[in-house]
């Protein structure tokens, strides 16, 4: 009996097991049955689209760059085809600088090369191919593919190149394109255009090039091979080509420009000429400039240096993020806020005796006028006026009336980098200063404001803005460089969409006074000596600014000063008179007084323009070095100096 009862339980046991194992097995096979269905129904349109990717691959086409043209038509930024020597990194078998040192038997490979490369690979990651060697010779390209067999990872390239034909001449504005660094290529895979940055290597980075990269960069095409199993292409199944990008026509004149810069010489300064009926730069110069074409391929360690550590600043665009006290140009805009507050009328009469006492404080003047109504102030720029309407304005009421016009303000041209400036108010002085003593607005500083000077710091993007409103009869336009985009098919040139002009709401007679009194200057006041013989009528305001503060009883020397310390000389101007087709705004750095050296530069770019005048030999090297007022010698023509002109390439 017991052994019966053992063999049933043993059975017991032993159907158990299998039942276990059968279940077992069932869910495996279960388990089989739904990844199969899951593999070949639900999943079953993916699978197959990654193994046609598998046997495919699609190749991006990086479309040809737009060009740049001056409103002429004189090319500015273009394209050429050359060949590279590149490596990927992960592909190579050997350490880098032996690959270096073997590929340097080959074709050259400068220590410029080499370093340069290092900066691209530390910038990059490893599996991007990254140039060595840039614009191979046709003899270099033939004696490295006979030995391409030994270098893996090593590849003979043809890329577009930018060049900029006229290199240093307005680079600030044109700007540059570079190589997509790590943290532009997070932003741009981030964004919608990911996909048209496929095989992109370059983008825009600064001016022009940067502001308008949409644009000038094109569309990316594509197309689709077929590969064997080891990647080699055997057949292209699809291609859609890339569609170049438009190219950009400026509103600068780059004659003017190219002329203006070499009147500046080894001076520091900056320029701005608008139409002021438009709002269109016609040049927008800062001096000293650099050379574009070092960036393109990545500026070596000692050229950056050069540029970064310069006292100068070549690399600082100073016709927009360089800020100035206006100093006298400032008093037309003050004699205007005069009489539209009501703090002023023009027949009103005040004492210039030299300086003006206020607070305990005594404000100097220069010189003494006697009376002087607000024509009189501004043709022979009396401080005296000018201190004692600051000080009846108030800082408010003068920081709300300037504003507008553009005083600390972004302009919104459209290339990127502007300065804001300071246009003080009280709420300004809160906000800029931390201890409560430094907050505080004190009566005396408003003084100084008058006549351009204290807190006041402005661009000479700004200052153009302001004059050409004024110009214009209070009417304001969006300052920009860009005229025109040329569709890259039909070649058609399309003017780009602006902001309307905005009405300022001046009485007509007050900007009619105030203009009259800026011709005055010109015809007897501080700038009467260069506009000699000039073929038009012309308004200007000439203005010495102080780089560093002298004090009230101290008396200004240049000679004791620094270079970098002395005084900066500006000027502001339109013409013609009557119906004003050009404004200026020029600032020369520690030169001293505006009617010696910023107005005469002035002269000779409404000479350009109105005129067709072009500085005679004689005359552009005394400009150069600030020793000249009226022009000299026989001009030559705008024409016979013109740039040769080209036009946008069909691609």
């Amino acid at each position: 009996m017991t052994e019966l009862r053992n063999v049933e339980a043993e059975l017991t046991r032993f159907r158990l097991r299998l039942l276990v194992v059968a279940l077992l097995v069932l869910g495996c096979f279960g388990l089989l049955a739904w990844r199969l269905y899951t593999l070949q129904v639900v999943r079953h349109e993916e699978l197959a689209e990654r193994a046609e990717t598998n046997r495919t691959a699609v190749v991006p086409i990086v479309p040809n760059r737009g060009e740049i043209l001056d409103r002429n038509g004189v090319v500015l930024a273009t394209n050429y085809k050359a060949y590279t020597l590149e490596i990927t990194p992960s592909r190579t078998d050997r350490p880098m600088d032996e690959l270096m040192d073997a590929i340097g038997q080959i074709v050259e490979v400068t220590p410029r090369d080499r370093k340069r490369f290092k900066r691209l690979q530390e910038d990059s990651r490893n599996f991007e191919s990254l140039p060595i060697r840039m614009r191979l010779t046709d003899e270099e390209v033939a004696r490295f593919a006979a030995q391409r067999y030994r270098f893996p990872g090593v590849d003979i390239k043809a890329r577009l190149f930018r060049t900029y034909p006229l290199g240093e001449t307005g680079a600030h504005l044109i700007g540059y394109i570079g190589r997509i660094n790590q943290k532009e290529k997070e932003r741009i895979e981030d964004s919608d255009d990911a996909a048209n940055y496929r095989g992109t290597d370059y983008i825009g980075k600064l001016g022009v090039e940067a502001s308008y990269e949409r644009y000038l960069h094109g569309t990316t095409g594509v197309e689709q091979m077929e590969t064997s199993a080891g990647g080699r292409a055997v057949r292209k199944l699809d291609s859609h080509p890339a569609t170049p990008g438009d190219s950009i026509q400026l509103s600068i004149d780059i004659n003017l420009q190219k002329m203006v810069e070499e009147m500046y010489g080894e001076r520091r300064g900056a320029l701005v000429a608008l139409d002021p009926t438009t709002g269109e730069v016609l040049a927008l110069v800062s001096k000293p400039t650099y050379d574009p074409n070092l960036f393109v391929d990545g500026i070596d360690q000692e050229s950056w240096d050069e540029l970064n550590g310069s006292i100068d600043k070549p690399l600082l665009n100073r016709a927009l993020r360089g800020t100035y006290p206006p100093g006298s140009t400032y008093k037309p805009f003050m004699g205007l806020a005069g009489l539209e507050t009501g703090k002023r009328t023009p027949g009103a009469i005040t004492m210039d005796n030299g300086s003006w006492t206020f607070g305990g404080n005594t404000f100097r003047s220069g010189h003494a006028l006697g009376a002087v109504d607000l024509r009189r102030a501004i043709v022979h720029s009396s401080n005296v006026y000018f201190y004692q309407l600051a000080n009846d304005m108030g800082v408010n009421a003068i920081h709300d009336f300037m504003a507008p016009l553009g005083f600390g303000q972004i302009t919104g041209i459209d290339i990127p980098g502007e300065a804001r400036g300071i246009l003080p108010s009280t709420e300004w002085k809160k906000n800029a200063y931390r201890k409560p003593a430094q907050q505080k607005w004190y009566a005396g500083e408003t003084i100084s404001l008058g006549i351009g000077q204290g807190y006041n710091s402005f661009t000479m993007l700004q200052l153009a803005t302001a004059t050409a409103a004024l110009a214009a009869g209070g009417v304001r336009h969006q300052p920009h460089v860009v005229k025109a985009r040329q569709d890259p098919d039909t070649l058609e040139f399309k003017d780009v969409e602006r902001a309307a002009p905005a009405p300022l709401g001046y009485a007509p007679q007050d900007v009619a006074l105030v203009k009259k009194a800026m011709v005055g200057v010109t015809q007897e006041g501080t700038s009467r000596a260069v506009f000699v013989g000039a073929p038009y009528l012309s308004g200007g305001k000439t203005g010495t600014a102080q780089a560093v503060t002298i004090g009230q009883k101290a008396k200004y020397n240049a000679a004791k000063l620094a270079e970098h310390q002395r005084d900066h000389s500006l000027y502001i101007a339109f013409a013609p008179a009557e119906q004003p087709r050009i404004v200026v705004a020029a600032v020369v750095e520690n030169a001293g007084f505006g009617a010696a050296h910023a107005a005469p530069v002035a002269r000779r770019v409404m000479d350009y323009w109105l005129a067709g005048r072009y500085p005679s030999e004689q005359d552009m090297k005394a400009l150069q070095g600030g020793q000249v007022g009226a022009p000299i010698g026989t001009p030559r023509t705008t024409a016979e100096m013109a740039l040769p002109v080209g036009t946008a390439k069909t691609q």
